[in-house]
């Protein structure tokens, strides 16, 4: 699995960078056109499609709410624990490309300062699922940009061959990443667009993580059975705090996360002590 990952990774050219970069300038020539390069314009224009998603989704806030969990970084790198055994080479591109999500989410939340939308429409016509946030960070949506980021890592590494189940695989990675990522508007924690760009930003995250991994060998101990007891340590770590969130939420999704992460810390185990 780890030589096909290679493999499709040796593939990928920058010009895969041209649609993520293209779709953004079409954003921002539309919102200019709108006259929504402010932030009261930015919000107005989407004030109908915002209370119709979060209307309509917010119809199952149970499902909703765990899918959400998704864009929690500790969620989805439990269920993907397994492949630091089986496709290392994954999560080399994955801890660069989170890296990379980092350094472009934070300083463009600061930048655009955009409030919540509880902020602004602090009514009883927005449906709120979990905490409500009341902050000034909603654009990009944070969660959306770690869904497709770690999305796009799996897209490209996993690429089937053939034309056909190409196409078919990059749909399905585009509606998963699309469905996590508008549970955000679900919930009430974002506009629209906010998760649109925060996938986009994801997928150039996700991509530029790959090239990163495949250039500099910054992450090559991850294939080094020495190094297994760092992530050992990491897995039970994270397995309390899992814990902590079942106890606080109970969420059907931390108890899968958790299952996830104890069969690749027992696995891990299994395998460094017959080293």
């Amino acid at each position: 699995m780890n030589t096909r990952v290679i493999n499709n990774y040796s593939k990928l050219k920058p010009f895969l960078f041209f649609l993520p970069l293209f779709l953004l300038i079409v954003l921002v020539l539309f919102l200019y056109s709108k006259g929504a390069l402010c932030t009261d314009g930015y919000i107005q224009i989407q004030k109908t499609s915002f209370f119709f998603i979060n209307y309509h989704l917010g119809q199952y806030p149970n499902l909703e709410y765990n899918l959400t969990q998704l864009g929690d970084a500790l969620i989805f790198l439990s269920f993907l624990s397994i492949l630091i055994l089986y496709a290392p080479k994954i999560w080399e591109a994955l801890l660069s490309s989170l890296l990379v999500s980092i350094l472009l989410s934070c300083p463009l939340k600061s930048v655009f300062a955009v409030p919540r939308p509880d902020a602004v429409f602090n009514n009883d016509n927005v449906i709120i699922v979990g905490k409500a946030l009341c902050g000034h960070n909603s654009l990009p949506s944070g969660h959306s940009i770690t869904v497709f980021t770690i999305l796009t890592v799996l897209l490209f590494a996993l690429m089937p061959r053939g034309l056909k189940f190409k196409i078919l695989w990059i749909f399905l990675i585009v509606i998963i990443g699309l469905i996590v990522a508008f549970t955000r508007v679900g919930i009430g924690a974002h506009y629209p667009l906010d998760v649109i760009i925060g996938a986009i930003i994801g997928y150039i995250s996700g991509l530029s993580g790959i090239f990163i991994s495949r250039k500099y060998k910054i992450w090559n101990w991850i294939n080094n059975k020495k190094y297994y007891p760092i992530f050992i340590l990491l897995f039970v770590i994270c397995g309390i705090s899992l814990i902590n969130r079942i106890i606080h939420e109970n969420l059907i999704i931390f108890y899968f996360a958790f299952t996830s992460l104890a069969v690749s810390l027992y696995k891990i185990i299994t395998v460094y002590v017959k080293k």
